[in-house]
């Protein structure tokens, strides 16, 4: 592994002349990150789901990284169609002239029910976007990252990397492997220096938690339980996201990086 650079602390910061490829980042923690990595000055390429209409509109994140003025790229592609998924490095390679220096994980799917009447189907998609595209998505970077000795992948994990959770039992199962899959990869290719962590959210107020913030028990049972008393907000996680994509984090390796207000120390 590279020693850290001796540089001014700021400057640790800095990701300017990188390209990083993100998913999930058309809207909550993704695109709060997206930004954040921008302002820190890297070109981005965004992953997004193929539009309905066949057309490829820009959006408010591309517009607002455009408008840093950074190079922005956005490719679609479903990570439920694992074939297309095992294209998609390569076409982000591509787009960003043909270097990627850190992929960040951060798309997911939640799918609700008691375990006894859990559809296999809902199971099927949630481990696959969840687990087995960040896997190949991994996968590529790291064959694209180990040879050039340098590289960060980022994998967005949850609380549920550590708890059980109530009927959610395919988003838990596949949180809980993505910790350990970011140990595995760690374990590999640090002495290659490239850095894999993981970034665990707390309870963020995001669509994919509408659902409890919509169930005033609920709200009001987690809410009582985190010690700051309020749920995460997207741009909590800028500074981690830049954190463990830059410099300041050279010798962290392996590590799951829980945001979340304090729950867990609860």
């Amino acid at each position: 592994m590279d020693p850290t650079p001796a540089v001014p602390a700021p400057q640790l910061f800095s990701l300017a002349g990188q390209n990083v490829l993100i998913t999930g980042a058309t809207r909550g923690i993704g695109a709060a990150c997206a930004i954040a990595l921008a302002e820190a000055g890297a070109n981005i390429c965004l992953v997004r789901r193929p539009s309905p209409e066949g057309n490829q509109p820009t959006g408010s994140t591309a517009s607002a990284i455009a408008a840093l003025g950074r190079t922005v790229k956005i490719v679609e592609c479903d990570l439920a169609d694992l074939d297309a998924v095992r294209g998609l490095f390569q076409t982000a390679l591509d787009a960003m002239g043909g270097d990627i220096h850190v992929l960040v994980n951060c798309a997911g799917i939640q799918r609700r029910s008691p375990a006894v009447q859990f559809p296999e189907s809902d199971w099927d998609d949630v481990l696959n976007v969840n687990l087995k595209s960040v896997w190949l998505l991994s996968q590529a970077a790291g064959q694209h990252m180990v040879p050039r000795r340098r590289g960060k992948i980022i994998n967005f994990c949850s609380l549920l990397t550590f708890q059980g959770g109530f009927t959610v039992p395919a988003y838990a199962a596949a949180k809980g492997a993505l910790g350990q899959l970011t140990k595995a990869l760690s374990n590999e290719w640090s002495k290659d220096n490239v850095q894999v962590n993981g970034i665990c959210p707390g309870y963020i107020a995001t669509d994919m938690n509408e659902k409890l913030l919509a169930d005033p028990v609920r709200l009001r049972q987690i809410s009582e339980r985190i010690p700051p008393g309020r749920w995460g907000e997207p741009r909590d996680f800028a500074g981690p996201v830049v954190f463990l994509a830059s410099a300041a984090s050279q010798y962290v390796c392996g590590e799951l990086l829980v945001v979340d207000g304090g729950w867990m120390g609860r």
